[in-house]
């Protein structure tokens, strides 16, 4: 009876009721869940090891100064004209805050090797956090793919960049609102004459951006591009409207005009480049930009003093890898070079004392 008693309590504890299943944690019986699955290791030996850090150090190797001679072979000239320094032909312009008369300064340089082919101008900033969470946030991507609801009812997420003067603003946020502004022009300077450098303002930018991500919104067949605009106002730190980036050209003005898509593309890192225009080699010339003087004329818009910023022109050529960047080449003959060593190690370690255990004395 005590037997009988003790099962019933335990049973009554349990919640299992007569006739009831137990309810088990045990994984099922099956081959996966049991970790029963045919599986390979190998087995690591000098055999494998060796011929493997020479196979990589022999491949990467040759590779790695492959891509850093095609690196080093890249055409490349930087200007910064921060114009910090009271020496610089921009240092009267610095001061220049937003909104305020442009500025322009000139700058003459040497190119003392030619530019064959197709040359590519860039603007560079620095100390500019583009991958802030808040600044990358401050967009309205539905107004910029021109979405009418959008274009006069911003995003939140524009705030405090979405209206001013009981206006939305278009386009709103701050990325936008912070657009690079500075104009550059080129001139090739021969007998004391300038000449100016023709600067290609289109294809600069992401096909799928300028084709699918940007669009600008519509309305009747007879409204121009402003009366479409014409219930919004312009960025707080723009010196003219959306619709007037690009007045002469209407498929390069509005939400998709390219300097403006470029911009919003934000930058991974604090110093950063950005395509600005192209030059293309003329036909039948030897090279885009041959050796000789040059001018750099800059229209001093863009505020870069107040965040410790610097502001750069590049001229670069590319390669079948792209622009000027060593790292790969360095990074492929850094790991090519310690694999090539550690073999070089190992294979005298195991020449030395592989085989001593196989030479022990047997006791009689």
């Amino acid at each position: 009876m005590a037997m009988n008693y003790k099962e019933e309590d335990g049973n009554h504890h349990s919640g299992v009721g007569p006739g009831a299943a137990v309810k088990s944690k045990k994984p099922d019986n099956t081959a996966f869940k049991q970790q029963r699955l045919p599986a390979w290791q190998p087995i690591l030996t000098a055999g494998t090891v060796l011929p493997a850090f020479f196979v990589i150090g022999i491949i990467f190797i040759p590779i790695g100064i492959g891509i850093f001679v095609t690196s080093n072979n890249i055409r490349e000239y930087e200007i910064d004209y921060t114009g910090i320094d009271p020496t610089s032909p921009c240092y009267k312009c610095s001061n220049v805050s937003w909104n305020s008369t442009p500025c322009t300064c000139i700058i003459n340089f040497t190119l003392d090797t030619a530019f064959e082919s197709n040359v590519f101008m860039y603007y560079g900033l620095s100390n500019f956090y583009q991958n802030h969470r808040r600044y990358v946030k401050s967009r309205d991507d539905s107004q910029l793919n021109g979405d009418k609801n959008s274009l006069t009812n911003p995003s939140k997420e524009c705030d405090p960049y979405r209206t001013n003067q009981n206006k939305p603003i278009a386009p709103c946020g701050a990325i936008a609102n912070s657009m690079f502004n500075d104009t550059l022009r080129l001139y090739q300077i021969n007998g004391g004459t300038e000449s100016e450098i023709g600067l290609t303002k289109k294809g600069i930018a992401w096909w799928t951006d300028k084709n699918v991500k940007f669009r600008n919104p519509t309305g009747n067949s007879s409204a121009t591009l402003s009366q479409i605009f014409t219930e919004t106002t312009k960025p707080i730190n723009w010196q003219k409207a959306v619709y007037d980036l690009d007045p002469d050209d209407k498929d390069n003005n509005g939400f998709i005009n390219e300097d403006f898509i470029v911009w919003m593309r934000t930058a991974a890192l604090p110093t950063f480049r950005k395509l600005y225009r192209l030059i293309e080699k003329p036909e039948g010339a030897y090279a885009a930009l041959p050796p000789g003087n040059y001018s750099l004329h800059v229209d001093y818009n863009y505020p870069v003093l107040s965040f410790d910023g610097r502001k750069r022109m590049i001229l670069s050529t590319i390669s079948w890898m792209g622009g000027k960047n060593p790292f790969l080449g360095i990074a492929y003959i850094t790991v090519g070079s310690i694999c090539f060593f550690l073999g070089v190690v190992l294979l005298i370690i195991h020449h030395k004392y592989g085989n001593r255990n196989n030479s022990a004395d047997i006791p009689n």
